[in-house]
């Protein structure tokens, strides 16, 4: 199966995208929403295109490298985001956002 070889990739997006959520809900039970409003936003974004991203690599879709390419750069984005933020699932989701762009821009550069 074709897939196989981007198996880690799409592993640290599923991660990545479940962090996201996981972030965004709680940053939406914040004292202050306000403060976390881009937060928010770039963990939807980044948990969207991470589900897609994993999904295109699954099928082995001709479009997969293009796709990592705004996954890792959204990726980054969102976890430049939650680094600025002290929560632990703020923190949680930047390492994961990390790690996904860093996988995302290997496949991206092996495709």
């Amino acid at each position: 199966m074709p897939h196989q070889n981007y198996q880690s990739c799409i592993d640290a997006c599923n991660a990545c995208a479940v962090a996201c959520n996981h972030c965004a809900i709680s940053c939406l039970m914040e004292p202050d929403v306000k403060m976390m409003a881009r937060c928010i936003a770039l963990d939807i974004d980044c948990a969207e295109i991470c589900q897609f991203a994993a999904a295109a690599m699954s099928r082995a879709s001709e479009s997969s490298r293009l796709v990592c390419q705004a996954c890792a750069e959204i990726c980054r984005l969102c976890g430049e985001e939650c680094a600025k933020h002290r929560m632990e699932h703020c923190q949680q989701c930047a390492q994961a956002c990390m790690r996904c762009a860093d996988e995302c821009s290997k496949m991206a550069a092996m495709a």
